[in-house]
């Protein structure tokens, strides 16, 4: 009796089929906090995660095609195949097929992709050709890998200044890599409230609130963060690269109702809350 009691304690503390069980995103199943595919090697991408080996047969596959907007930027489509977003479960365990993308300009990440189209604004791309990456991950970040090498997509891109052929001019927002004219905000003028946050040594000035808002109201989230990051405001799926040292504003329309979580993908801090009555 003694001996089956210890066993049955054994088996409580390591979980199902004899491993040691993990914490799990709230929210995921078991499935997707245990669940794992492919062969992980010890190589990484370029931007240091590791590399998740499928076969190539029924692997995930990633085209990516770039067209100008019409107002301002281009508009990027990822066509996929063998492979489905999963926002809901970033941070569980890598499940065939499934995860998220990472959007990279000319080896510099810009955002994490949770689904197939993304509007890259002029502003964020300097004068000249540049290379765009879009990149297939698994939920625990890994990297969806054949052959030894990252699933990928790439696509050319080349911006020029506003008033030439191909620029995109959008109002007073300065050129594609020039600063405002001192004295000159025009981002915040174009919104109803202006939040302006700051992230230095890993804490958020001021201390994360909750910013009340009307529906169909514009906010301008101000982030000056001291370390390259991303925001990524959760519920409306938008994001924004936070170059370090340099503000970056991104505008919303708060036309969802809720409580919405505003924070930056590679430090995880919570910057602030939205709530939209």
């Amino acid at each position: 009796m003694l001996a089956l009691a210890l066993l049955l304690a054994g088996g409580a503390a390591t979980g199902c089929g004899g491993r040691a069980t993990t914490h799990h995103k709230p929210g995921t199943s078991h499935e997707q906090a245990s669940g794992g595919v492919g062969t992980l090697l010890t190589a990484t991408d370029a931007t240091g995660h590791r590399l998740r080996e499928v076969p190539a047969e029924g692997a995930p596959e990633v085209q990516l095609t770039v067209r100008p907007d019409s107002e301002d930027g281009w508009n990027l489509q990822l066509a996929v195949t063998n492979y489905r977003f999963t926002p809901d479960s970033t941070g569980g365990a890598a499940l065939p097929g499934a995860g998220h993308a990472h959007l990279e300009l000319d080896g510099r990440k810009l955002a994490r992709l949770y689904g197939p189209w993304y509007h890259l604004p002029a502003a964020q791309v300097p004068e000249g050709i540049h290379t765009l990456t879009v990149r297939l991950y698994a939920d625990d970040h890994t990297a969806w890998a054949v052959a030894g090498k990252p699933v990928e997509g790439t696509a050319q891109l080349t911006a020029t200044a506003p008033g030439q052929p191909g620029g995109h001019s959008h109002g007073d927002t300065p050129a594609p890599g020039q600063t405002p004219a001192p004295g000159r905000t025009p981002a915040p003028e174009q919104a109803d409230r202006t939040v302006t946050i700051t992230v230095r040594d890993g804490k958020v000035s001021p201390a994360p609130a909750r910013t009340e808002l009307r529906r169909g109201e514009r906010v301008a989230l101000r982030v000056t963060s001291d370390r390259a990051d991303t925001l990524h405001v959760h519920g409306y799926d938008k994001e924004l690269a936070l170059p370090a040292g340099q503000e970056a504003t991104l505008i919303l329309t708060a036309d969802r109702t809720g409580l919405f979580e505003v924070e930056t993908h590679e430090s995880s801090l919570v910057l602030t809350q939205l709530l939209v009555r």
